[in-house]
């Protein structure tokens, strides 16, 4: 079966009709189990459900269980719903039984397998099921959750700016964001979340994040990039490895964007192909969502000429190193070393 984008998976969970299998995937484990829920609401009644519903696991599912699940009958009601998790797991005596499910669904059941992000996707559950994927959100579609998530299920609103700050402090962990947001709710009492109020609740301050480190790396402000490293370091989920991570895929980035153009890639197709590098790096951490980072890369190439890139990429992994001897020095002598270290040429500071 053809992919249902989301928002006909939506439509159809608001106003039916339902698919008799779907099978969710994707990087986003927080969003599909938002989903999960979902569905469970609209294909099941609530007083009903304890009958109608059935959960499995496909470590702990064998071919037995999974087919009288798969066989009841709905009671009291128009359907059934069963819900098995990580289809991947199951013995093979429980995979031919859920081949033939697929191949011949049941009209009153809905079956939907919920595929972990880190498992690995069959080809007859695509050819066989809706799939709907749940990918890490970005961009403008990570700031519209963020509104959207304060107004549904926090009851109030966020301004523009603080859903921003908002998000670069918690990126696109949207467990962390929706717990973020209830504390925001509580300290400002309903009224609308700003950006005093995303300062005062979680310390990070405009001008503060970790974008705006990469931004000054990229652009070879080190000396303002220094500047936040303590800021930066003290922000939840972050400490030398991760901002590590960040800046080597961000230098593996732009000395990939310096070689393209040279090699003569159009600098109007240069944002899209480094959009696809990423797509192909299986999830590489960029610290910030993609398209904010390969606008990033693609406009800082002029100034990171080739021996920069490689004496950059050296000193990453000597920070690398050190990180993981924790007594060698504190993270935030090792990272401001290794910023110093990547401190442009005087040909980089010419190009510039």
């Amino acid at each position: 079966m053809p992919a249902v984008t989301i928002s006909a998976f939506k439509a159809a969970v608001a106003k039916g009709p339902l698919a008799p299998v779907y099978l969710f995937h994707g990087s986003d484990d927080f969003l599909k189990e938002d989903w999960v829920r979902r569905l469970t609401e609209a294909a099941t009644d609530p007083g009903t459900r304890d009958f109608n519903l059935e959960l499995l696991r496909g470590a702990e599912c064998d071919a037995a269980q999974l087919g009288r699940a798969l066989d009841a009958l709905p009671m009291l009601a128009e359907r059934r719903l069963v819900i098995l998790r990580d289809p991947a797991a199951l013995k093979k005596p429980a995979r031919e039984r859920l081949a033939a499910a697929l191949a011949k669904p049941a009209a009153d059941t809905v079956l939907l397998l919920v595929v972990p992000s880190t498992a690995k996707l069959e080809k007859e559950w695509m050819e066989r099921a809706a799939t709907v994927e749940f990918a890490a959100l970005e961009g403008k579609d990570l700031l519209k959750w963020i509104t959207v998530t304060a107004q549904q299920q926090v009851g109030t609103s966020i301004t523009p700016g603080a859903a921003t700050l908002l998000a670069s402090y918690g990126g696109n962990d949207l467990a962390l964001l929706s717990g973020e947001l209830r504390k925001l709710a509580a300290f400002t009492n309903g009224e609308p979340i700003d950006e005093s109020a995303i300062e005062a609740v979680t310390g990070v301050r405009p001008g503060r994040t970790l974008s705006e480190l990469l931004d000054l790396v990229a652009a070879r402000r080190t000396t303002e990039a220094i500047a936040l490293v303590d800021e930066v370091l003290a922000q939840p989920k972050m400490g030398g490895v991760p901002l590590v991570m960040a800046l080597t895929t961000q230098t593996l980035g732009i000395g990939w964007a310096a070689a393209a153009r040279a090699r003569g890639l159009a600098a109007s197709r240069l944002e899209g192909e480094l959009f696809a590098l990423l797509k192909q790096s299986g999830g590489a951490y960029t610290g910030c969502a993609w398209g904010e980072a390969v606008a990033r890369w693609a406009r800082s190439i002029a100034g990171w000429p080739a021996r920069d890139i490689d004496r950059a990429l050296a000193a990453l992994l000597e920070a690398d190193r050190s990180l993981k001897d924790t007594k060698v020095s504190s993270e935030e002598q090792i990272v401001t070393s290794l910023l110093l270290a990547m401190a442009p040429t005087a040909a980089a500071k010419r190009a510039a």
